[in-house]
């Protein structure tokens, strides 16, 4: 019998995503892979997206950026992230994605109301506070998003490892209607 994992209205459990009693989320993710595998066939696809572009966004999970761009299976190389920062790691994945994979264009989504905008680098400090060391890592928090997608991809556009910045643009989602806004690199 299913239970559900959460009984808040703001968030409500679709039943066929319930954990079972005893069970935790992973067990009910793996069980959900076993049914998808029961179905699926190798489509027989190169690991070299078929629309030559990689998608950075935000890990929201209001986010879901295939269908609210239209993309299928192959079509571009996903690089998600909290804030949908352009941090080193992300450079790196990209760097990856042009040089071996011959992805050509980058695109930035943000979104509202990002978790970012409510954090600051105490984040960190409270962490070190808690665990006896500080993380390695910046927060990457923000107060504009329309500012932090013009850094981000600034951050692309001028990176020595990229091999093609000619096509980089920016937007933000907005989560309550799912439209992207183009940000002006410029403004």
């Amino acid at each position: 019998m299913s239970t559900p994992a959460h009984s808040s209205a703001e968030h409500p459990v679709r039943p066929h995503l319930a954990v079972r009693d005893g069970g935790t989320v992973t067990d009910r993710l793996v069980e959900a892979n076993h049914r998808y595998a029961e179905a699926f066939s190798d489509p027989g696809m190169d690991a070299r997206p078929v629309l030559r572009v990689a998608v950075v966004a935000c890990m929201d999970a209001r986010l879901d950026l295939h269908a609210a761009l239209g993309l299928e299976l192959g079509d571009c190389h996903t690089i998600r992230n909290a804030g949908g920062v352009v941090t080193d790691d992300v450079i790196r994945s990209l760097t990856i994605s042009q040089r071996a994979l011959g992805t050509r264009s980058v695109m930035l989504v943000h979104h509202t109301g990002c978790g970012l905008e409510s954090l600051t680098e105490d984040f960190r400090h409270e962490i070190e506070d808690e665990v006896g060391q500080r993380p390695a890592w910046a927060v990457e928090s923000f107060r504009d998003v329309d500012q932090d997608v013009r850094q981000s991809m600034q951050r692309v556009r001028t990176s020595p490892f990229l091999l093609h910045v000619d096509d980089v643009r920016g937007f933000v989602f907005d989560v309550t209607t799912g439209l992207l806004r183009e940000i002006d690199p410029a403004a």
